[in-house]
């Protein structure tokens, strides 16, 4: 991956603390972090080093107590909501663990979902659906609902509902904990794929290492600073 590319997201000196009673947490301490457009990074870390920090950082979740987020070098702040809202409506996209699929909707209905809630038109919203469905070639169960499919599957459709926006940036939360090896594996490589191929950047968060030796780049945290490892 080229180091040339403009960045999608970047964080710069990024400071945030939590209070515990009367005791302060420091998550993040002084950041700094360019993720450039297509590349696939792996965020790494124990439990309570600030990954979930920072990737609500990243996704306009949260704000820094100190220090700015930028996406595109231009700064964001998610204390702006409305503003905070259609960034990540419209250029950032997210997978989750638990896939978060909507049980009563077919795999294209889950898919269009956010394009609807965005206000797309039908004609162009079944176009990008069916796109995104290729992509991870699940075209042939656009029909089906997710009790219907494996593991896998749900995930391949998670992906493909972040990926139907067109977003910039896609912020992942342990995407591979609950699949075996084969599907974890092939998951991983279908994210290299679409990024390198479409140019979306990926941000994840991970503790599997069949993981992180595909990923570009990893970003290793430890008590809230970070360390970074070239592949």
């Amino acid at each position: 991956m080229s180091a040339t590319r403009d960045p999608i997201m970047s964080l710069r000196g990024v400071r945030k603390t939590y209070r515990l009673g009367e005791h302060v947490i420091p998550a993040l301490q002084g950041v700094d972090l360019d993720v450039p457009a297509g590349e696939l990074l792996a965020l790494t870390g124990p439990s309570g080093s600030g990954k979930s920090t920072l990737l609500n950082l990243c996704g306009l979740i949260d704000s820094p107590d100190e220090g700015q987020v930028l996406l595109r070098g231009h700064a964001v702040d998610a204390r702006a909501e409305r503003a905070a809202t259609l960034l990540r409506r419209d250029a950032i996209g997210f997978v989750f663990q638990s896939f978060n699929l909507v049980p009563v909707m077919t795999v294209a209905e889950n898919v269009d979902y956010p394009l609807f809630l965005a206000g797309v038109a039908a004609g162009e919203r079944a176009t990008r659906v069916a796109e995104a469905l290729r992509a991870v070639g699940l075209h042939e169960h656009a029909a089906h609902r997710p009790d219907a499919l494996s593991g896998g599957q749900r995930q391949r459709v998670a992906i493909a509902r972040a990926l139907v926006k067109r977003p910039a940036l896609v912020i992942a939360d342990e995407p591979t904990a609950s699949l075996d090896s084969h599907t974890a594996e092939t998951m991983v490589d279908l994210m290299r794929e679409l990024a390198h191929g479409q140019g979306t950047s990926f941000i994840i968060a991970t503790h599997d290492a069949r993981l992180t030796r595909r990923c570009d780049r990893v970003v290793a945290l430890l008590d809230g600073k970070t360390t970074e490892t070239l592949q």
